[in-house]
């Protein structure tokens, strides 16, 4: 036997075997975390104190190029003091593969702001006998976030992407779900320069949060996510009474969600929001020098300043922020698949775990009802910790080591970006039960695995075609 011909045998061979351990091993921590789940789809994690009240929680689901995914549905859900599931309610029941928006209401329903693909549905929960006791259909509202109920037949909306032969229509108008009549319009075209996040697009303002605020609900705060901004709108005149953040000013806001207007005491505006790009919550007081900050006060937005006096970072893409009666904050963990109360230090003492992309949280009445950071007495800047297994945000995910890596190189800002991009992509496809570094595990196992079957492949083709062709001539 030729033994050049042996020695190539065997190292085919050789190399197969270590390829076979390859992919064992790699695919091995997939395999146990299978049957030892890190995390829970739905349940409580850490619970320090017990919650004053039931949690109300919209999850998102997900859906990835218009399919849906039967083990990641949108469904509202009801956990208990202690963190338990009391029920949930799934987005199939109304037609909806998305949740968004959830309003408590004053008799304890829920108002739900949903989507389905071609349009937007809203409805009122009962969540005493676990029913949809009201819905109103808007074909063609495509992929609204938010919508707030003002009466029995008047609803308040947030309608992004809505761009018609390539301008945009993007606004905030007042419906009338009896007659269809629009009540009231406000056009972002018409305030801000058509070239404002490098123009009209698909999804220009991607406003995706909208609510009556002030005296006598005379002002609207909505939030226009891609110009990293919050703005208060007087509902009379038009005019933009008060402004936070700019475009493209990411040291501010970047990409928010879900604002809250508080108001400190003595009458000083202060707006608490998730700052979702930047991974933080946020809360910043008005400061106008010598003129009165106050709503209402006519004071120009332009001569005034926002400090920023409080914040928790660590969280991954946080969408919704409401501070508690007890000082602490109520924070959807968006990305880390939870949601948590934690003290104004940041430390977690109560957590509920809900996948997947939860959306929005609510805890007795709607948004904030609880006292501004400094009225509390605590500001300054934290990180979150504490929650389960010694919290997610302690652990040491794949983009930190990306984020570490580039810290020694010249180009740490731009490693900076692709951690930040991997960790807001990464936990849209990896299960729950999955660890970071397990899924990253498993995805090179199943490319090295498909890269092998194509070389193999490769190198048998001409046997591969020639017994094709001697089937195909019998």
């Amino acid at each position: 036997m030729d033994v050049s011909r042996v020695d190539s045998l065997s190292r085919r061979v050789t190399l197969r075997v270590v390829l076979a351990v390859l992919v064992f091993v790699l695919l091995l921590p997939a395999a146990y975390a299978a049957v030892n789940p890190q995390t829970l789809e739905l349940g409580a994690g850490t619970v320090e104190e017990p919650a004053a009240e039931t949690t109300y929680v919209s999850v998102q689901g997900f859906h990835f190029a218009g399919y849906g995914k039967p083990k990641k549905p949108a469904r509202l859900v009801a956990a208990d003091e202690n963190g338990s599931v009391a029920w949930r309610f799934d987005g199939d029941e109304v037609g909806a593969r998305w949740f968004y928006d959830i309003d408590p209401t004053a008799d304890g329903d829920l108002f739900v702001t949903a989507t389905y693909e071609g349009g937007t549905v809203v409805f009122e929960y009962d969540t005493a006998t676990e029913a949809v006791e009201w819905r109103h259909d808007m074909p063609g509202r495509l992929d609204t976030h938010d919508t707030t109920r003002l009466s029995e037949d008047r609803i308040l909306v947030a309608h992004m992407r809505n761009t018609r032969d390539g301008v945009s229509d993007d606004r905030l108008y007042v419906e009338n779900t009896t007659t269809g009549d629009t009540e009231w319009e406000w056009l972002f075209r018409e305030h801000y320069p058509n070239g404002t996040d490098g123009g009209f697009d698909a999804d220009w303002t991607h406003v995706n949060d909208v609510d009556v605020v002030g005296p006598d609900d005379g002002y609207v705060l909505a939030s226009p996510r891609n110009f990293d901004q919050v703005i208060l709108l007087n509902r009379s005149s038009g005019d933009i009474a008060m402004r936070l953040g700019s475009d493209g000013d990411h040291d501010t806001l970047f990409e928010q969600h879900n604002p809250d207007y508080l108001e400190r005491d003595d009458g000083t505006p202060v707006i608490l929001v998730s700052d979702s790009e930047n991974d933080r919550v946020v809360e910043y007081e008005r400061d106008c020098g010598d003129a009165d900050p106050r709503l209402g006060a006519g004071t120009p937005p332009e001569s005034c300043e926002w400090d920023l006096v409080w914040s928790v970072e660590g969280f991954n893409w946080p969408r919704d922020a409401d501070r508690l009666p007890n000082g602490n904050t109520l924070v959807t963990d968006t990305l880390n698949h939870r949601v948590v109360e934690i003290t104004p230090e940041g430390e977690v003492v109560w957590e509920f775990y809900a996948a997947w992309a939860p959306y929005d949280a609510e805890r007795g009445q709607q948004g904030s009802n609880g006292p501004t950071m400094a009225d509390h007495g605590t500001t300054g800047s934290y990180t979150v910790s504490g929650g389960g297994d010694g919290g997610v945000a302690d652990r040491y995910h794949v983009a930190d080591a990306i984020a570490d890596v580039g810290s020694y190189t010249p180009l740490k800002s731009s490693f900076d970006g692709i951690a930040t991009r991997y960790s807001h992509v990464e936990p849209w496809f990896r299960p729950v039960w999955m660890g970071s570094w397990t899924f990253l595990s498993a995805v090179l196992g199943v490319l090295l695995a498909l890269g092998w079957a194509a070389c193999e492949l490769l190198a048998r083709r001409e046997r591969l075609l020639a017994e094709l062709r001697s089937l195909q001539n019998g």
